[in-house]
């Protein structure tokens, strides 16, 4: 079985189910979940809130404090949802992690997402900014990566065969 003294990244575009899927495999891997969401300044969601893209600087202190959180937790196991579309990005999530940092890349396309968001109720994202986290995105070389296309029970099975985890050893 996996050493699930490890921090799992869940990564993509806003809609693709990291948050549900994240909970889905800390639940399974018996290790705590995160939604990077909730770390972001209330400056950040009023921005996102009102329509508006993050740049660069607008992300940086929150991906710091979400390292901050992957170095706390990477004796534990961890699962964390955040977007993590730049590679930069993941490289300040990584800083100092090494080996104990595994990134999860949910991918699906512009219109499978798109239906998705349209029937997200109670998130701060707009589809109108959709396109920008395609166009931002830069598809990670080192990670487990796993279509969206299924139903979220298969997502998890996709990511723990990828992971060399069978359902009776994990849970």
């Amino acid at each position: 079985m996996l050493n699930t003294s490890k921090v799992f990244v869940v990564m993509g575009i806003s809609g693709t189910g990291k948050s549900t899927v994240g909970k889905m495999l800390a639940k399974k891997l018996k290790i705590n979940f995160y939604d990077g969401d909730d770390f972001h300044p209330k400056e950040n969601i009023q921005k996102m809130s009102t329509g508006k893209a993050l740049n660069d600087e607008d992300r940086h202190g929150w991906l710091v404090e979400l390292n901050t959180l992957a170095k706390k937790q990477k004796f534990m196991g961890a699962v964390i949802a955040c977007s993590a579309l730049k590679q930069k990005y993941r490289d300040t999530l990584a800083q100092d992690m090494g080996t104990d940092l595994i990134f999860v890349h949910l991918e699906g396309s512009f219109e499978l997402v798109k239906s998705r968001l349209e029937n997200r109720k109670g998130h701060f994202m707009p589809v109108k900014l959709l396109q920008s986290q395609f166009d931002s995105l830069e598809p990670p070389k080192d990670a487990i990566t796993v279509s969206v296309a299924e139903n979220p029970d298969k997502i998890l099975k996709a990511i723990l065969k990828k992971l060399s985890i069978s359902d009776k050893q994990s849970g």
